[in-house]
């Protein structure tokens, strides 16, 4: 009965524990091991996959078991012979094994599996670009929310000072030592105050849903998260030696693969115009009666020789190359726009690392400057009007701060993006 009640009371006492709060690693997995784009991408590999065995299959003997029955009717006035000329009796039964066997004499089955396996290639890449893009999206997800909810707690500690200097002139004015604009100011930055309170809350809350949605259906659950803007974010990295680190982006990757994919097209067209051999054989009956002393075999070889397609293989062959031309173009472009984000990026993680040390200090003198102005308010040296712009003042400067923060850390995202990290 003891153990019982204890391991009741253990089961009790572990449901009133809360559940870990959720870091950005914790986020990534989640949103990573739940359907998404990354699943989809990862169908299409594994579709591309059997598009080479496919191509394979091609380069070995195809056999098959073919069972026929053929009628034709007599002749009206001979009803010993039959009237088809082209078939061989009046009754036919085949069974015959056939081996079709065909050689790759025009390259076509060579560019079929240069193809396949270029498309596997696209299909991965296109899984890691997918998942890249993904864990960007849920880092930016992820700072928005710790964002938001920082700037709540923010709001909230500025509405509990502005709702205290309110108290505290209400009191003033009923001793006579405040004049009625004063309370006035007060309760006007206590009702400004609650409705920036309101929109930050909102805010909040649409960015946790956002970042519930990567993995759960229930996003408005409430999400323990980690609050990452209160530890010192590390220093930019020095720049890399190599002088154009984009280039190991993953987008060349791709580009590199449709290149060789068009010029496969490019083998394949040609194909057209050159001959092309393949060999049958028959094994088996194929006699006017079901007698195994029929049995017998047969070898076809067949060599296909194109003499005129109406321009058609030469065509496709310009279209592919065309098409490839398209790459290099799409190379070039891609080339300078990479270098633009990554330069942007680049700059953006040093500026921003700067601007924290200075909103850190922004935030240190407003703090001080509230502090000042509440004591020349009370001493009677200085107005309301200079306490109300520095609880505005201390406000923005703590929620640039921490903006700051988020904004470094999504900048760094951006550059390890920039980077092909």
């Amino acid at each position: 009965m003891a153990a019982s009640l204890w391991a009741v009371g253990a089961a009790c006492a572990a449901e009133q524990q809360p559940a870990p709060a959720l870091g950005l690693k914790d986020c990534l997995r989640l949103a990573e091991s739940a359907p998404s784009a990354v699943s989809v991408a990862q169908q299409e590999r594994d579709i591309a996959a059997r598009e080479v065995t496919q191509a394979r299959a091609e380069f070995l003997p195809q056999s098959r078991l073919v069972n026929g029955f053929t009628y034709n009717s007599p002749l009206l006035n001979n009803r010993e012979s039959f009237s088809f000329i082209p078939l061989n009796g009046i009754r036919e039964y085949a069974s015959l094994v056939s081996v079709n066997q065909e050689f790759d004499t025009s390259g076509r089955l060579r560019a079929d599996m240069t193809r396949a396996r270029v498309a596997g290639e696209i299909a991965a890449t296109s899984v890691a670009l997918t998942q890249r893009d993904l864990r960007r999206a849920v880092t930016t997800a992820f700072y928005r929310a710790v964002l938001t909810r920082r700037i709540v707690k923010t709001t909230q500690d500025a509405l509990a000072e502005s709702r205290s200097f309110e108290r505290r002139t209400r009191l003033m004015l009923e001793g006579g030592e405040a004049a009625q604009a004063d309370a006035v100011k007060a309760s006007a930055q206590v009702a400004f105050l609650e409705q920036a309170l309101n929109a930050a809350e909102l805010e909040a809350r649409l960015a946790g849903q956002e970042l519930a949605s990567f993995w759960t259906r229930d996003v408005d659950a409430p999400l323990e998260l980690e609050d990452s803007l209160d530890a010192n974010p590390p220093a930019p990295e020095p720049e890399p030696v190599r002088a154009a680190p984009y280039m190991k982006r993953l987008e060349f990757n791709l580009l590199d693969a449709q290149q060789r994919g068009f010029k496969a097209d490019v083998r394949r067209a040609r194909s057209g115009l050159l001959p092309q051999l393949s060999a049958v054989f028959q094994y088996g009956i194929d006699s006017t009666a079901i007698r195994i002393g029929d049995r017998g075999y047969a070898a076809f070889i067949n060599l296909n020789i194109p003499l005129f397609d109406w321009n058609k293989s030469r065509a496709a062959m310009a279209q592919a190359r065309i098409r490839g031309r398209q790459i290099e173009s799409t190379r070039a472009i891609s080339e300078r726009m990479f270098s633009k984000e990554y330069q942007g990026a680049l700059a953006r993680v040093k500026r921003i690392y700067e601007q924290i040390g200075l909103t850190r200090r922004q935030a240190e003198l407003t703090q001080e400057d509230l502090r000042l102005s509440r004591i020349r308010y009370e001493g009677g040296e200085g107005s309301a009007l200079d306490v109300v712009a520095a609880q505005n003042q201390m406000t923005q400067a703590r929620n640039n701060y921490y903006t700051a923060i988020a904004n470094y850390l999504n900048a760094k995202a951006d550059l390890e993006v920039a980077s092909g990290r």
